[in-house]
């Protein structure tokens, strides 16, 4: 048996053609209605633009932390013969082998992914937020969580995890034991975990990594370089008693200034007639 046809169960409208204008008419009053009560949306600026011009104006401070650091390397070394130390040999040493592995042998890809989502997940731990999935695989892994921002997303480009983990291990076990003769030790495994930490960003940051696309690929880069460039020094601090984070902070306002002057004056002969 057939089905019945959709057009047998209408039926017959008179004077169709005459109500169709009217239902128009009602529409178009109804719309109209509607546009009216609506109230008007503000008008927004992306997001992604609002950092671009961030990320400007984070420019001259990281200029101003570049010089700072440099400086202060540059100083240590060469009037306090920071070079010859066991912490600059051995952070060096631990680097030169680390960079000699990481061209010369296949790379650890399972260990960099492991240790990359589970800076995330450290990451929204720490901003009150929850993960519900954490997934790894040797080309790749993803956490699921409930709340992203820009540190989340940056976390594992500037946050040298298995360094920290290394120096956490070497201070707890500094509780039990004397770990004076292991410094060397200590030194060697800050260089190469600090090496895989840099190779491994500098190298995946140009393969389309979507944690830089969140804020915008040119405000991560900037915000990236400066923390990377703050926990290397933050190391230099530590690593040698010929610069405090007194003496540290006073290099730096020092630049601030000088930049800001020579910023200002600048400015005032692009100014003049």
């Amino acid at each position: 048996m057939n089905e019945p046809r959709a057009a047998a169960r209408v039926l017959p409208i008179p004077n169709r053609k005459s109500k169709i204008p009217n239902q128009r008419a009602k529409r178009a009053k109804l719309r109209a209605s509607f546009a009216a009560s609506a109230p008007a949306l503000p008008a927004t600026v992306p997001t992604r633009w609002v950092k671009f011009v961030v990320a400007l104006f984070l420019l001259p401070p990281a200029w101003i932390l570049t010089q700072t650091f440099f400086g202060a390397f540059a100083r240590v070394t060469l009037q306090h013969h920071f070079w010859a130390s066991e912490e600059f040999w051995f952070f060096a040493l631990g680097l030169v082998i680390w960079l000699g592995a990481f061209f010369g042998l296949p790379r650890p890809l399972w260990i960099y992914v492991f240790g990359h989502e589970l800076t995330h997940v450290l990451w929204v731990w720490m901003m009150g937020g929850r993960v519900s999935q954490f997934k790894i695989t040797r080309h790749g892994g993803h956490i699921l969580s409930d709340r992203i921002n820009t540190w989340i997303a940056l976390a594992p480009y500037f946050f040298p995890l298995y360094s920290l983990l290394v120096i956490a291990l070497y201070g707890l076990a500094g509780l039990f034991w004397d770990m004076t003769s292991f410094r060397p030790v200590l030194y060697m495994l800050i260089g190469a975990t600090w090496g895989f930490h840099i190779s491994f960003t500098l190298w995946m940051i140009p393969r389309g990594q979507t944690d830089l696309t969140y804020g915008g690929t040119f405000f991560s880069l900037v915000v990236i370089y400066i923390l990377n460039l703050a926990v290397l020094s933050v190391f230099l601090i530590a690593a040698t008693p010929a610069v405090s984070f007194a003496s540290f902070g006073r290099d730096l306002l020092a630049h601030a200034i000088d930049f800001t002057t020579r910023a200002t004056e600048l400015l005032r002969a692009i100014h003049l007639p």
